[in-house]
């Protein structure tokens, strides 16, 4: 019993140790200040001014509204996590890292924790701004269903910012554009906007692909917005659960790779 104790305090420094790393990267960065205030708000107010110039419905403005602030959370959640590798990387102390005897699992668990503090500031910030600017009420689907549907997007976020460190390790510093890239890509194919019923079979597909798809048509179906798939909460949970074990194999090959090939000490040059 003692060992096992033990054993979860020496788990739950590690990961301390990784959060306690981001959070302090966070408080001397002051440009980091315009992930979490500046760049969300400005593309809210964008979106949100442009849908009340159209004169939208408020059932077509609820669906933006939804779309452009989930994206934000899931953008700024996502960066801590890959910026537990990048930091790394334009430090050059990557190797550094990687010789302490800590594991992945703590390096992503505790900048995800950073991740969500900074993800939930910004859903917070522009949920309450939707109400303030535009009437939209974020709680109108309840407590619960409001609950899994932020869990599910920073599970979002962390698959995100797990591949952009695979691909860090395994292209180098080409791929860290990968950090701000990504995410525009989700918003082209997930229906942020849209629903990906207007958008061609082939890209439509890719979206069935991606968990972010079913956590929109999740909480947007409170708003009077039938799904397109069916028990979406669950497939979304589900792909997102299985995405997140296959990355951290894939971080773990990738890691193994960059030791092997040497490009582990190219970032650390």
């Amino acid at each position: 019993m003692k060992t096992s104790l033990l054993l979860i305090q020496d788990e739950l420094t590690k990961i301390r140790a990784f959060a306690f790393k981001n959070w302090v990267m966070t408080k001397r960065n002051i440009f980091t200040l315009f992930e979490i205030l500046f760049w969300p708000i400005v593309a809210f107010l964008s979106v949100g001014l442009l849908a009340e110039f159209a004169r939208l419905q408020p059932e077509t403005k609820a669906f933006i509204l939804v779309g452009v602030v989930s994206m934000s959370a899931v953008q700024v959640c996502q960066l801590d996590v890959a910026y537990s590798l990048l930091y790394d990387v334009w430090s050059k102390a990557v190797k550094h890292g990687f010789i302490a005897p800590v594991g992945i699992r703590h390096l992503l668990l505790g900048s995800l924790l950073v991740g969500i503090v900074r993800g939930g500031t910004v859903f917070v910030i522009l949920m309450a701004g939707s109400y303030y600017f535009f009437g939209f009420d974020f709680t109108i689907p309840g407590t619960g269903p409001v609950c899994l549907f932020v869990l599910g997007l920073f599970l979002c976020a962390a698959m995100v910012g797990v591949l952009v460190c695979i691909l860090v390790l395994t292209f180098g510093n080409r791929a860290e554009v990968a950090a701000w890239s990504l995410v525009s890509l989700m918003l082209l194919v997930c229906g942020i906007y849209y629903p990906i019923s207007i958008l061609p079979k082939w890209v439509a597909l890719i979206a069935a692909l991606i968990p972010v798809t079913y956590f929109l048509e999740f909480f947007r179906y409170f708003y009077g917005f039938e799904p397109t798939f069916s028990h979406v909460l669950a497939k979304g949970y589900g792909m997102v659960l299985v995405y997140l074990f296959l990355e951290v194999l894939l971080m773990k090959l990738a890691l193994r790779r960059a030791k092997r090939t040497g490009i582990l000490l190219r970032l650390s040059e």
